[in-house]
């Protein structure tokens, strides 16, 4: 059960088939939700999940698989672990959070290129021609974005179209945004809608 909280006062919600337990985090469609939305419990898994997996890489190196096909590897079945849904999270993530989630890559990099070891990370992104993980999330967040601003997608509708801002007026706008930012009390209460309209979204229109 979770620990006494603002909202301990509050009645136990019933339903037909019982009453629902109050819990510190639940696991939803992949996604691990803390009570406090602190997303201790989803880095938590993803980190020790993405880390088991190193295993895998660290075989396929011995083995003598080339570096094209282990950095492969990584993209396709370590990162993923780690980006999974990150539009939704990545933005509400502390500076603590990201330094328990970067070093998996910065591991992986010196797994396939071990003459990489003594580099700096940076320098070891270069080698590998790959971005960090903070940028790799980040253009995901972006192209979520992009894919949510097409009229077909079923999650258009949460841009709230009927109150879109008209051409005339954007255009007068000095941050010419065609869909307001919905504002929130406080980032950890941001959704990633709002996130990515603020930040993201006049690179598409």
């Amino acid at each position: 059960m979770a620990p006494p909280s603002k909202t301990s006062h509050l009645p136990p919600l019933q339903l037909s088939t019982g009453q629902v337990e109050r819990v510190n985090s639940v696991k939803l469609l992949g996604i691990n939700l803390d009570a406090d939305f602190s997303w201790k419990s989803h880095v938590e898994a993803i980190t020790s999940k993405a880390t088991q997996r190193l295993y895998f890489l660290k075989q396929l190196r011995r083995a003598g698989v080339p570096q094209a096909q282990l950095l492969h590897f990584y993209t396709a079945v370590i990162r993923p672990v780690i980006a999974y849904a990150a539009p939704v999270w990545n933005h509400l993530l502390t500076k603590t959070q990201i330094d328990q989630i970067e070093p998996i890559q910065r591991q992986a990099l010196r797994i396939i290129y071990s003459y990489t070891s003594d580099m700096p990370y940076t320098s070891a992104l270069y080698c590998a021609a790959a971005p960090s993980l903070a940028d790799h999330e980040g253009n995901l967040a972006r192209k979520f974005l992009k894919s949510v601003l097409e009229p077909l997608s079923c999650l258009f509708v949460l841009l709230l179209t009927g109150i879109s801002r008209v051409p005339s007026m954007t255009t007068r706008l000095r941050r010419a945004n065609k869909f307001p930012c919905i504002p929130a009390r406080t980032r950890k209460y941001q959704t990633f809608i709002s996130y990515t309209l603020s930040h993201y979204q006049s690179a598409y229109l």
